[in-house]
């Protein structure tokens, strides 16, 4: 009893929470609109189909009742492959040619008192038939996502790759439980639970949000891989990151290219903001200083100033960050007494 009462609160606590996540992308106005709505849909109609098995695990419901729980995830498939669309851009619209796509959940919703639930032959082939018009569309969107991953942001690719693969494995649950390989109906709902407390985690630290950051860039991957060379060529001829007073706005004055698209390049491919990108280049000359004969009776200090920091602490703390080692430590390796 305490366990049947523990999985009832657990798995509608997860509805709750999808059904506020819903409601927040729907209202939401920054951001990739579009793509925010998508999203709730795919939630939505996730919510829908959980929450009838919620339900039905542990009271009676009419087979129309049951049918219209199942077919939530008539939407989910489409939006799912749709909203990735959104999210890169490639989508603007939700244009009259992709109303097609809801033809089958139209379908199934006008006809769910006829369409038959009593767990015959005729039942189970309906039930196969949204399996498999629900995993045609996740493999849509496996394939949409290998095909711009040579294009599209680092973190937006996974940001969705994470949307998908949790959508993926609350199918291949309930593709389980229909061939009876899994023992446990509520396990889907419970799994589903624990993918809306990870949504939630994501979206309400407003992760995806912040990486639409460069979506509105026209820098494509590769024109930004190319521009994070000249800075880093920049770098390692002119030995720009030793001056002290080096910012963004000079480096994109030198290079003769927005601000903006310097950092895009750097972020996306090195993973970091303009200030540790400096610092990093200025930790590897200070470690080459540091390990150098003639910089041996040098203070610390010195070799601080002369790597283009502005002052000891931020040397010695960005130092060990990278080293896990003091200045002074890591000289020590080089000259022993």
């Amino acid at each position: 009893m305490i366990e049947k009462s523990f999985i009832l609160v657990l798995s509608c606590l997860g509805i709750a929470q999808a059904v506020f996540l819903c409601f927040y992308l729907f209202t939401l106005k920054e951001g990739n609109r579009l793509a925010n709505r998508f999203l709730g849909l795919v939630l939505l109609g996730l919510t829908v189909r959980i929450g009838k098995s919620i339900v039905y695990n542990y009271i009676f419901l009419e087979p129309w009742i049951r049918n219209l729980g199942l077919s939530g995830v008539l939407i989910t498939g489409p939006f799912l492959w749709l909203y990735g669309k959104a999210l890169f851009k490639q989508l603007k619209s939700f244009d009259r040619p992709y109303y097609l796509h809801l033809i089958p959940w139209i379908f199934f919703v006008l006809l769910s008192g006829v369409i038959p639930n009593r767990g015959d032959f005729l039942s189970y082939l309906f039930f196969s038939m949204i399996f498999i018009h629900f995993g045609i569309y996740i493999g849509m969107s496996w394939g949409y996502l290998v095909k711009i991953s040579q294009e599209a942001a680092p973190k937006l690719l996974q940001w969705y790759r994470v949307v998908v693969t949790g959508v993926s494995v609350i199918w291949l649950l309930y593709m389980g439980i229909f061939v009876r390989v899994i023992p446990f109906y509520i396990l889907g709902a419970i799994s589903f639970s624990f993918l809306v407390y990870l949504f939630s985690y994501l979206l309400l630290k407003r992760h995806v949000f912040t990486l639409e950051k460069y979506t509105r860039s026209n820098l494509d991957r590769s024109t930004s891989k190319k521009l994070l060379q000249r800075v880093k060529g920049l770098f390692e001829k002119e030995e720009t990151y030793l001056d002290s007073n080096i910012s963004l706005k000079d480096v994109a004055e030198k290079l003769s290219v927005p601000s903006r698209d310097i950092s895009q390049a750097i972020n996306e491919h090195e993973q970091k903001n303009f200030s540790e990108f400096v610092n990093h280049y200025r930790i590897e000359k200070a470690k080459t200083l540091l390990a150098a004969p003639d910089y041996r009776q040098e203070k610390i200090a010195t070799v601080a100033f002369d790597c283009g920091f502005g002052n000891v602490t931020s040397f010695n703390l960005t130092f060990k960050a990278a080293t896990r080692m003091t200045p002074s430590e890591y000289r020590y390796r080089f000259f022993t007494v």
